[in-house]
């Protein structure tokens, strides 16, 4: 177990130390003369959000992901299905995992905007400074849930480990970039794929808007089931949530209050979360 924590802390600081470079350098282009003042906002969230992807890192990856898709004997795994991707060109698999990941992880998604399971997935939704590390904001128990629903039916629909682990990648990578404090909408691409500026809509501050663009890569599934909205109106909106934003302590201890247990109609219009 403690090869394991350790091997997980390695593969984030590997991870995290290019991409950081990376958007630094996006920050700087875009922002110039604000870059300080922007900084400056947004510093408490990236420590809070650091030290979460952090606890993630040694809690949820060792005991949840890592089985999962490693668990070649654990997990059933039709033959004929893993034959079937196997004989395909290697694009059709990572395809295939990309859309099928898409599909899991936003009905996943959906689900966490209903009131019983807010508690945790508010967390995500607490910054107030949105920047590319945004996307690490989560509670354990939300890294949980969604390393478990979403990697799940690809795995036991026998696709291939390493396209599920491309797709996993790619989407990771995608979702640093949607969360990145950038105004861009994608123009003509934006159709198809979730744009920073749309997924900025997701986390906007009205929750009767924040019930939207739940994909993380592609619209795909947001168009399918009419949750799609046109981000230009919202370019740069203001984000967060109506309890507000906490330190790491404060973000890990926001499921157990007793505020978000109380009956429906007993709690306030502006702590709803959209549905």
């Amino acid at each position: 177990m403690i090869d394991s924590i350790l091997e997980s802390l390695r593969t984030e600081v590997a991870d995290v130390v290019p991409l950081a470079v990376l958007f630094g350098a996006l920050a700087y282009v875009t922002k110039r003369g604000a870059l300080l003042a922007a900084l400056k906002r947004a510093r408490p969230e990236i420590v809070t959000n650091l030290v979460l992807l952090l606890v993630n890192a040694v809690v949820v990856v060792p005991l949840i992901a890592v089985p999962i898709l490693t668990g070649h004997a654990l997990l059933p795994r039709p033959d004929g299905l893993v034959r079937f991707w196997e004989g395909l060109p290697a694009a059709i698999p990572v395809v295939a995992a990309i859309v099928l990941l898409e599909f899991a992880a936003y009905w996943r998604h959906r689900l966490e905007h209903v009131r019983v399971l807010w508690p945790v997935h508010a967390t995500h939704h607490a910054d107030e400074a949105m920047n590319w590390l945004s996307v690490r904001r989560k509670h354990p128990l939300g890294e949980a849930l969604s390393a478990v629903i979403d990697t799940l039916p690809v795995v036991l629909l026998g696709l291939p480990y390493w396209a599920i682990a491309v797709a996993l990648l790619v989407r990771g990578w995608w979702g640093y970039f949607i969360h990145a404090d950038v105004p861009w909408t994608l123009g003509i691409f934006g159709k198809a794929l979730i744009s920073p500026a749309a997924h900025r809509l997701h986390h906007i501050r009205d929750e009767a808007l924040m019930g939207s663009n739940y994909g993380n890569m592609l619209t795909l599934w947001d168009k399918v089931f009419g949750t799609y909205v046109d981000p230009a109106p919202y370019v740069n909106c203001e984000t967060g949530i109506a309890e507000g934003t906490r330190d790491a302590l404060g973000e890990l201890a926001r499921p157990f209050e007793a505020r978000y247990w109380r009956k429906a109609e007993a709690q306030q219009p502006a702590e709803q979360p959209a549905g």
